[in-house]
């Protein structure tokens, strides 16, 4: 039997690791709606129209506000929109909204000191704002260094001056991809350098007693924005800070796969008690992102209230298993079963296909085999499941011979023919107890309160056992987080896959349709284990959504946690007031032509701020530099300039090609 020292394990960066324990932040005003302490978590998001266009963007802002945005931000790139932004107010007031703005700054410093005598909150880039932006690797002395930040700061401080006397707050918003040359020469493009960069200007706040911020880590990589989340809380507690949190995945993309890796990245913060407003940066109407992130905020005000009163403190510190930090990536060490599961092995898939028809085999295509009844055989796709459970049902055809099947122990063992078919046990006990047991692979139920039960202490650990990971925690993650913590601590190496159940009535609590619910909560759910390394393999359970959905979203969060890449990956901005072409048309276009280039991350961005910078983690870019203009990247390096719009997708189509990696579509 595992000894349960206690049950709770905390971290530098939250409260604790094994139960709900929100991060309570210092509260900035905004308007007459305040952020952080004990404030509900807020909604937010960004107009897409010209902000010179007042009243497009003035009814633009209500049909956000309609959808339940908090806060609403509107890009002010020059002098003039900066400006413009008081008329704005003037309409929205004289319509009866009330909303804060926020005002959007990048490269104009003189901007953003008109935008913060307007509006209730403006926003920097740190890596952009007084920065030159050469992306080039440069040495600096400490001198050099200082003498850089000295400039910076008297760039800087009369911002701070205005904000202070309006009573504006700002949001010190770093991204992934626009750090400056300064910080990329001595932390690189890394999650310790997206904390750096935003600390300069913090301790800089700091310095001028000014303490009305906000902070964001942003990164279109759910993993390495996670990452510079959790350091950016440690780094502030270290230095006695505890500003809010503006969380989001920047350039998430349209659809199934935004709202995956949004949830990836957020739900996995949320799940830590971390993060006071959420935007969800989807390549969608800005009015479609609110519902979004209100069902991602939502679970936790019920479990808030619920857990409010736990006891988060620790007897003793435990330590973290060897190898484990929440601010790096490392795959927790596993055993390799068969060369199948486990190991270096991609994450498995499971699909419960035990409620239905068996007679036929087209029922598998919706779980990437698809069958030729001409030539007798099955095709595989880039999504085909590894598992399928069949409970007690016996298929009245052939399964394709690359798919197991798993079936509850008692049926396994009066099977005739056990090829490619494993037992499913339902308990320690039953495993223990089996007369017979496969000589492959033994997956077995399990929760985390079994780990400290006699029968567990019974079990013979061998290299066919796979653990079933199960939970009906209400704070489920934390839950089976702490299992994996305690395998390692204990040395076990068995393989596990992480199994939720989400029924119909949870799924159609928000107003989201059931499958965005399933997405959201159970990229929230998985991808906060799969980003910090734990789980060799998933499985949905949802009986009452169709296979088609559970196979797709379950592919979406191997996707977006970089866990196994199955299908082109598209890093798009959501589109604002600077976008100089349609981008949701324009990402459909290239996904239209692209989508069968596995593995390959193409960025499509509207305007050179959201470039570069912000497609930092992609193969090739497709960036707006002018009206009907458009200039092709190979990651950061631009390879053509000012390419006519009708033709620039034919010509990245070439560059791609160039580089050997393009291949024919299948007809």
């Amino acid at each position: 039997m595992i000894s349960d020292t206690t049950s709770v394990l905390k971290g530098d960066y939250c409260n604790s690791l094994t139960q709900y324990s929100r991060f309570v932040t210092r509260e900035v005003a905004i308007g007459d709606i305040p952020m952080g302490g004990n404030n509900p978590i807020r909604i937010q998001s960004m107009t897409t129209t010209d902000t010179m266009n007042t009243i497009a963007t003035v009814e633009q802002t209500i049909r956000m506000v309609e959808a339940g945005c908090e806060y609403v931000r509107i890009t002010a790139p020059s002098i003039k929109e900066a400006q413009n932004l008081a008329e704005i107010k003037k309409e929205l007031r004289l319509r009866g909204y009330n909303v804060p703005l926020v005002a959007d700054i990048h490269f104009t410093p003189n901007a953003a000191e008109v935008a913060a005598r307007i509006v209730e909150k403006v926003r920097i880039n740190p890596g952009n704002y007084a920065d030159k932006k050469r992306f080039d690797q440069l040495d600096y002395t400490p001198a050099e260094y200082q003498a850089e930040l000295d400039r910076i700061y008297s760039k800087f401080a009369p911002l701070v001056k205005v904000c202070k006397e309006y009573g504006t707050a700002m949001r010190i918003g770093t991204n992934h991809g626009s750090l400056s040359d300064r910080i990329m020469s001595y932390y690189g493009d890394t999650p310790r350098g997206m904390v750096e960069s935003a600390m300069e200007f913090m301790r800089m706040c700091e310095a001028l007693d000014y303490h009305n911020l906000v902070i964001s880590m942003k990164s279109s990589n759910p993993q390495v924005m996670v990452q510079a989340y959790r350091l950016l809380v440690e780094t502030m507690k270290n230095e006695g800070m505890n500003y809010p949190l503006h969380l989001g995945v920047t350039e998430a993309g349209d659809g199934e796969d935004g709202r995956i890796k949004s949830a990836v990245g957020i739900g996995t913060l949320l799940e830590d008690g971390l993060g006071d407003t959420i935007r969800v940066s989807l390549t969608e109407e800005p009015e479609f992102e609110a519902p979004v992130a209100r069902a991602l905020a939502k679970r936790y005000e019920k479990r808030q209230s619920a857990e409010a009163g736990a006891d988060v403190r620790s007897p003793e510190r435990l330590q973290l298993p060897d190898g484990f930090s929440p601010y790096e990536y490392k795959k927790r060490t596993s055993a390799e079963l068969n060369t199948f599961i486990g190991g270096h092995q991609v994450p498995r898939v499971i699909v419960d296909l035990s409620h239905k028809n068996l007679k036929d085999p087209q029922i598998l295509a919706d779980t990437g085999y698809n069958y030729s009844e001409l030539l007798d055989k099955y095709n595989m796709g880039e999504q085909s499941v590894d598992f399928v459970y069949l409970a007690d049902q016996l298929p009245s055809f052939n399964m394709p011979g690359n798919l197991k099947q798993l079936y509850n122990y008692k049926t396994w063992r009066e099977l005739a023919n056990r090829k490619n078919a494993h037992p499913l046990y339902g308990s320690v006990i039953e495993y223990i107890q089996a007369d017979q047991k496969d000589g492959f692979l033994n997956l077995v139920r399990i929760s985390n309160a079994d780990l400290k039960t006699e029968d567990f202490s019974k079990l013979e650990i061998n290299d066919t056992l796979v653990f079933v990971l199960e939970t009906d925690k209400e704070h489920g993650m934390a839950d089976q987080r702490q299992f994996f913590f305690t395998l390692s601590e204990a040395g076990i190496e068995v393989p596990v896959i992480i199994k939720r159940f989400y029924s119909r009535q949870l799924l159609s609590a928000d107003s989201e349709s059931e499958v965005s619910s399933l997405q959201l909560y159970s990229a929230t759910d998985m991808g906060a284990l799969l980003v910090d390394g734990f789980g060799d393999g998933i499985w949905l359970d949802a009986p009452d959504m169709d296979t088609k959905s559970l196979v797709s979203t379950s592919f979406g969060i191997l996707q977006a946690t970089r866990s196994r890449i199955s299908k082109t990956e598209y890093i798009s901005c959501p589109s604002c007031g600077r976008t100089l072409f349609d981008l949701q048309e324009t990402t459909q276009m290239i996904r239209s032509r692209t989508s069968h280039l596995k593995g390959l991350k193409i960025g499509i961005m509207g305007c050179i701020v959201n470039g570069p910078g912000e497609m930092a983690d992609a193969d090739y870019g497709y960036v707006g530099t002018g009206p009907g203009k458009i200039t092709l990247y190979r990651g950061k390096e631009v390879v053509k300039k000012s390419v006519n719009t009708e033709n620039a997708l034919d010509e990245l189509i070439d560059i791609i090609r160039e580089d050997g990696n393009w291949i024919e579509p299948v007809e």
